[in-house]
Formats: C-alpha cells, structure tokens, sequence
C-alpha cells in the first residue's frame, strides 16, 4: 500500500490524467476516488489546484471529444455500443435520452456526476447535431464543476483521508488487498446488477430474417417501433406503428390476443421492445416477440426501410 502512495505522490498528474481518460472512456474505473485522493496532495502543498484541475479536464474533454466525434459520425447507433461495454443497466440509454432532450446542451454540466453516463451524453451530443464548440463549452464546464468538486472534498477532509490512508499501509499487503477486494466489489455488484436486469426481459425474440419472410408471406404481424420519437427520424420498418413505453397503456390493438406482434426499439438487449412486450403481455396479448438486434439490425440486414420523406411523397400521391 505504501508503494501505492508514493507512486500517486510522484505522479499524480499522470495518474489523474489516465484515471479520468479511462473512466470517459466508457471502463468501469471510478475516477473520483482518485480526484479525492489528489485533492489530500493538494491539502499537503504537493500539486496546486490549477494543475490538478487542469490535467482532469483536459483528460475528460479528449475522451468525450472522441465519443462527440463517434456519435457526429456513426449516430444514435454508437450509443448502443457504448451501452454493451458499460457495466450500467442497458436503461442508461433511455435515461440519458432523456435528461438530455430535456435540457439541450445545459446535460452536460451533469452528467459526469452519474457513472456510465458521460460518455454516452457525449456521443448524443455528436448524433444530435449539437454545435462542436457549445459541445466544449458545456462538457468542459462540467468537467471543472465534477473534478472540482473531487479536489475540493479531498482538501476539506483531507485529515481523514489521511488517517485511513495511515491505516491502509500500516495494513501492509492486508491494506492492499482490502483497496482490491473493494474495487473487485464494486465491478461485480455493476456486472450483477446489469445480468439480473437483462434476464429479467428474457422472452422470445423473432430475427429480421424472419420477420421479412413474414412480410414477404403476406401475414403480416402488427409490428410496434417503440423507440422515442426524436429517433425515427432516421426511419422505420415498414408498415411499422408508434408507441412508447409511456404511450404503451393507451395503446389498443385491434387484433385478435394470438395475432403475431413484433416490437423493437434501438437499444441494447431491445430493452424498451421487451418492457413494452411485458406491459402487452400483462393485458391478455400472448404472442409477443421483440425484435433481435432492433432497427439497426434491420437497417444492416439491407432490409427495407420508409424515411420520413417517402412517407411525405406517399401521402402527397394519394392527395
């Protein structure tokens, strides 16, 4: 343990720089422990407060420029990435989705305060078409609030930081391995938590090729898109109705409790397919089936999609 402390001492910018790259960068590394450790540096008048905070941010600002860059030229589609290699609930999307479309660019200034989310307001901030420098202005602003907020708690209780600290490597290698076991923990529990929310929207999925040799029969299912509705904008299966999770218990459906239903959505594990799935399911309709892979599926399969302007043309011809 006291090898650990002297290597923070001797390098604590370099380990702050790699700790808060690798944390935006979407790996499961808690970088506020560190923060808050370098924030005792601080208190002890090793590192000033302008170089510490400086070296955060500037980590933070190139990894999230690099998901902002990702998101500008892939889409929506890289947040589903992102999703898979996080250890968060496949929900972070949603969730993320939202707090953003609420508050525009202004997220930003949050969003690094919830684990898992940085990165993926980051490449939103890209698929949206937010201005790049906004994108700096906002993202940057809450780096400095988030590694801030860090140095300054390390300082204030930098004492009792320092007596746990004292308490660790007076442990010797026990120390060491109690810091391990707790970071071990902290992993697991994420990797538990995510496995035990998706197989709790286990059901039968259908394939996209099996969906189009449905549509290509002539018996058809009702086929839901239930992604948000600021996502559809890049298109939609076919014949495809809307709904959203929060839309879903309005929902009537006209068809018979055995009729064939197809959901999907753009997320990760169809996550918001299968809770509209549960939901359709609870009210008496049996054959229900999310769709495997979702639109993006769909969309890289080569299959058929309508955009809004084939839509518009369409109804236009029939005027």
């Amino acid at each position: 343990m006291n090898t650990v402390l002297e290597l923070i001492q001797q390098y604590g910018l370099l380990i702050v720089f790699a700790s808060v790259f690798l944390e935006q960068m979407g790996l499961p590394l808690p970088a506020y422990p560190t923060l808050l450790l370098t924030g005792v540096l601080i208190g002890n008048g090793q590192y000033s407060w302008a170089a510490m905070l400086l070296v955060a941010v500037v980590a933070a600002l190139i990894a999230d420029s690099i998901w902002y860059r990702a998101g500008r030229k892939y889409g929506k589609r890289v947040m589903g990435k992102l999703c898979k290699i996080s250890l968060s609930p496949d929900t972070c999307v949603r969730q993320t989705e939202a707090l953003y479309l609420k508050f525009g660019p202004p997220a930003l200034l949050i969003c690094k305060f919830v684990p898992g989310f940085a990165s993926i307001s980051s490449a939103l901030a890209g698929s949206s078409g937010t201005r790049y420098w906004l994108f700096v202005l906002m993202d940057g602003l809450g780096a400095v609030l988030w590694a801030g907020s860090a140095l300054w708690l390390g300082h204030l209780f930098s004492s009792a930081i320092d007596e746990l600290m004292l308490t660790l490597v007076e442990m010797g290698k026990w120390g060491t391995l109690l810091v391990l076991v707790l970071i071990t923990a902290f992993v697991a529990a994420k990797w538990w938590d995510r496995q035990r929310f998706i197989k709790s929207l286990r059901m039968a999925r259908i394939s996209v090729d099996e969906l189009s040799t449905l549509l290509n029969s002539g018996a058809a299912p009702v086929i839901l898109d239930t992604r948000a509705k600021h996502l559809v904008e890049d298109g939609w299966i076919p014949g495809a109705q809307f709904v959203t999770l929060e839309g879903v218990d309005q929902l009537v459906l006209e068809i018979d409790e055995d009729a064939p239903v197809v959901l999907y959505c753009s997320c990760p594990n169809e996550v918001t397919a299968a809770k509209v799935a549960k939901k359709l399911i609870s009210r008496g309709y049996r054959n229900i089936r999310p769709l495997t892979g979702g639109i993006d599926a769909w969309r890289d399969a080569g299959f058929e999609i309508t955009t809004p302007e084939q839509e518009a043309m369409m109804k236009a011809a029939h005027v």
